[in-house]
Formats: structure tokens, sequence, C-alpha cells
């Protein structure tokens, strides 16, 4: 181990200092995007504090001319943590707030599971997904939308059991983000999104920039998201826009709402690589100790083997901080964070000790173009030799979806074609699950129907599978589908019902098994 830190070090001090993007790299973008079927892309790459790349690729929605540019703005999912722990830091500057204060010092209606977990849960707890909570736990509290208020969301975490003790695991979260976007609001008054704009947009120069979906959807320059849902599983098949209309959710933004465009990402980076400093005078966003905060490690993350093509992109450590994770790439230090909302992907990178940093997004979700430009960006600043990350990361992805399609299909080649137990009639009724609250079961016709109150606009057609267990076909396309499963008590009457995704690749914010739903009243 000490050769290799040895080693490692002479190669780092001996790599060039590589001051530019690498040769022919807009060709190679662009080469990428049609190859994968990309409608767009936008990169912002900054070094040694200046810019030298804010560009776009591609168009903006898939079939019409309207270009990607420098100023169109990409949805960048979860990478906008680090914006909230931003908006902490300011006011932890300010003396406001500490990173350890206990959450109900500032927000005293604030109730996990175990009142012992909401005595001890403090600011930083909010942002480094130690909590217990089990992985995308409450994200149904905003997929795809949600007329519930933030205020309302938060309140609601107290119903969601844990998957395991307090500080004990990892496990990535996005309502303790939106809990804290919450408590900036009952702090000062202003709402996250108020604050965000007040005091980052702004002083930081980023003009362009949306902290909403309503904002977003507002700006005529913007990359509409798009996906492939008509394959046997979400990920195959045509690409197609999506509905932007019909999925949005102000109440988690917090955890990734924002929109940004290339141009204001490069101040963004330059200001995270400066510690703070604004890229112009000699003002401050946040100071250099809370930078050092943010970049300080706090949680230990399981490292996933990968196979044997992608293994020099495996960490020998990765940890999370305060809204970015931290881990090494090929022997150097990297503070990253990637995001993801439906139609969109982002990846936020930063190389501290090269002073580098850089974006890349993409407003469809071909993975393999954001995580392997990303690769190649990091060998090319730490001057390792080309590696094909895109291609090997795409023949991955097809070999994944291929084994998902097969278990899919194997699935339903076993079910057993028996059932239901009961006449349609006797499944129909109300059920509420404590914190995602009451679905309305009916029998329409002949096939049973539910409607889900809380996500304005969604249904699903009930078809019978097996069993006492039916399959949705929603009405909204984006939706993963899922098995419903009616559970009969000893006179013959539903006293439960549960949930799971069909697909084995369903994101995890599809958190279906996690619901638990009772009847409010007895079924007609």
């Amino acid at each position: 181990m000490r050769y290799f830190a040895a080693w490692a070090l002479a190669s780092f001090l001996a790599a060039p200092a590589l001051a530019a993007p690498p040769s022919g790299f807009d060709q190679r973008v662009e080469a990428l995007r049609r190859s994968f079927g990309a409608p767009g892309v936008s990169i912002a790459i900054v070094e040694d504090g200046k810019p030298t790349l804010a560009r776009g690729y591609g168009v903006r929605v898939h079939g019409k001319p309207e270009p990607v540019g420098p100023e169109t703005i990409f949805a960048t999912g979860s990478t906008g943590k680090a914006f909230t722990v931003a908006a902490l830091a300011i006011l932890v500057d300010q003396g406001t707030i500490g990173w350890d204060d206990p959450v109900i010092d500032h927000m005293p209606d604030f109730r996990m599971w175990d009142p012992w977990v909401t005595r001890e849960m403090t600011i930083r707890d909010l942002l480094v997904h130690r909590s217990g909570l089990g992985l995308g736990a409450g994200d149904l509290l905003f997929v795809p939308r949600s007329d519930l208020s933030r205020k309302e969301s938060v309140r609601r975490l107290r119903y969601i059991k844990p998957a395991t003790s307090f500080r004990s695991a990892y496990a990535y979260d996005n309502v303790l983000y939106m809990a804290a976007g919450q408590l900036i609001e009952e702090v000062t008054g202003q709402t996250w999104e108020e604050f965000v704009k007040a005091n980052i947009y702004r002083p930081a120069g980023m003009d362009v920039s949306t902290v909403d979906d309503a904002g977003r959807i507002a700006t005529a320059n913007r990359a509409r998201p798009h996906a492939r849902l008509n394959g046997p599983i979400r990920g195959l098949g045509d690409l197609e826009p999506l509905d932007e209309t019909a999925d949005q959710a102000s109440n988690v933004a917090p955890a990734g709402g924002l929109a940004i465009s290339a141009d204001d990402m490069t101040r963004w980076l330059m200001i995270q690589l400066a510690h703070g400093k604004l890229p112009e005078g000699d003002g401050r966003l946040f100071s250099a100790e809370a930078a050092a905060e943010m970049w300080r490690p706090v949680t230990l993350q399981p490292v996933d083997p990968v196979p044997a093509d992608l293994q020099p992109t495996q960490p020998m450590f990765s940890t999370y901080a305060l809204g970015w994770d931290v881990q090494d790439y090929r022997g150097a230090k990297i503070v990253w964070h990637g995001g993801a909302v439906f139609g969109s992907l982002t990846a936020v990178v930063l190389i501290p000790d090269r002073n580098v940093g850089f974006s890349i997004a993409t407003n469809s979700e071909e993975g393999q173009i954001v995580r392997g430009l990303m690769y190649e960006l990091l060998d090319h600043y730490l001057g390792l030799p080309k590696a094909g990350w895109p291609e090997k990361l795409a023949a991955h992805k097809a070999r994944r979806a291929a084994a998902a399609v097969k278990a899919v299909q194997a699935e339903g080649a076993a079910r057993a074609r028996v059932g239901p137990s009961l006449p349609l009639i006797r499944y129909a009724g109300d059920y509420a699950d404590p914190w995602y609250g009451t679905i309305s079961v009916r029998r329409v016709g002949d096939r049973l129907r539910v409607d889900f109150p809380h996500t304005p606009g969604l249904s699903a057609t009930l078809e019978h599978w097996q069993y006492d267990t039916f399959r949705t076909a929603f009405n909204d396309r984006g939706m993963e589908p899922a098995f419903m499963t009616f559970s009969l008590d000893a006179d013959g009457k539903v006293d439960r019902i549960t949930m799971k995704p069909v697909s084995p690749l369903a994101d995890f914010s599809f958190d279906y098994q996690d619901l638990l739903f009772t009847p409010v009243k007895a079924s007609r």
C-alpha cells in the first residue's frame, strides 16, 4: 500500500498540466450524442479560475431545430443538493444556525419515526444520508408530482419506518433535503426558492438559471426532458419528449429542482474551486471554513464491484460529505455529484488538486454519455490515456437491460393463472398508507381502477396477474409499472395492499415496496 501511494504521488506530480479540453473534444461529444441518441448535451469546464468551455450540442427538443447553446438551461437533479448546503452555509456564517444544531431547535414540529432520533437529528444529519431511512424512502411524496406542500411533506416523515438504526449505514435519500429546505424557510421567513435566488444566484451572477419546475418550464431557452418508454422496460424503445407540465413537484426542489445553463454553471464551478470566493472582486458567497465543511467526508459509502472492463473506474474509497460525494479516481481525489430527474441527467465534478471543474448534462436518460464523458475528462486532466469509457458503459447498460427484460419475461411466463379470490367489487374501497396518504380503488366495468389523489391526475387500471395480485397500467407512461397485492383476512376481506416494482431496474424513487395500505372504510 505504501508503494502504491508513493507511485501514485509520483505519477500525479509528473503528469502534465493540461489547460484545455481534449483535442477534438467537440467532435467527440457530437459523435457520442448522435450514436447514443441523446437530443442535447451541455458542458461547462473551468480551469485555474477561468472558464475554458461553456457549450451546447444538439437540440432542445428531439425532432425540432432549436439548438442547445451556452444559455440553455438543463434540469440538474440532485447536483442541486450542494446549493441547499451552500444556503445553509450562508446561515452558518451569519451565526443563525450551526451544522450540529438539533433540527428541532429550529423546526419544533420536526419528527422522525423514533423519538430519540428526533431529539438527536442535527442539521448535518439531514445532509449526509445516515438517518436510518431506506434508499429513496418517501420519494413517492413527490414522484412524479404532488399536491402536498413542503411543510406537510416534511410533517409526514414521522410515519416512515427506518430501515437501519440511526447513523449506522449509508442510504441515499431526498426527503431530508426537503426538510433542510423547509428549515431555511422557518429560520429566515423566506422560502428556499427565494433564499437561493437572493443569496446564491444573484451574487454569483447566475442570471438565467431557475429554482423550480414552474420557472424552468416558463423559460423559452430550456432543454426538454426525454425518455424511452415504449420498450419492454423503461430505457428501451423510441426516444420521446416527456410532458413537463405533468411532472412538477415543488415540495422537493431543495433536493434537486434547479435548472442551470453551461454559462451559469461555470460561475458555480469557479466559486466551489475558490472555496467560496465570488468570480469577480473580493466578495464571498460563503466562508473558507464553510467550504471545508462541505467537502469533509462524513458517511462511508459501500463500494460496489464493477465488471472487469470498467475496473479502473472503481474507487478504493467512497464517502458522502455535505451535498457532495468525495472519493478517489485512479489515485486522485475528486469531489462530485450526479443528478437524475425524469428525462435529464447531470454530473458536476471537481478535481481540487488540479483546480479543474466541469459539468455534463443531457436532456435524456442516456447515462453512458454523462458518466462516460465524465471519466474521459477525468483521464484527460489527470494525464491518463483514453479508454473508451462511453462505449464500455453503453455495452454494460445493454447487458443489464437485456438481463432485466429476460427476468420480467420469465416472471410473466411463470405466473400462476389463478384467481382472483373475490368478485372485483369486493376489492374496491379507500385505503391509506401513513406517510403517503390515501388511494381509491374502484370497479369500472370489468376492471379495477386505482386513483392516487395526492398525485393529481394519476390513475391506473389494474390488470389481473395471479392470485390476488394485479399489475398496474398507469395513465402516466412515465410511471414504472407495479404489482399490487391484496391480502385477505380470515373473513375474506381485504386487510392490506402491498406493492413492488415490476422491473428489476426501476429507479429507487419508485419506492412502492415501502407502502402499506389498509382499509379506510369497508369496501362496497
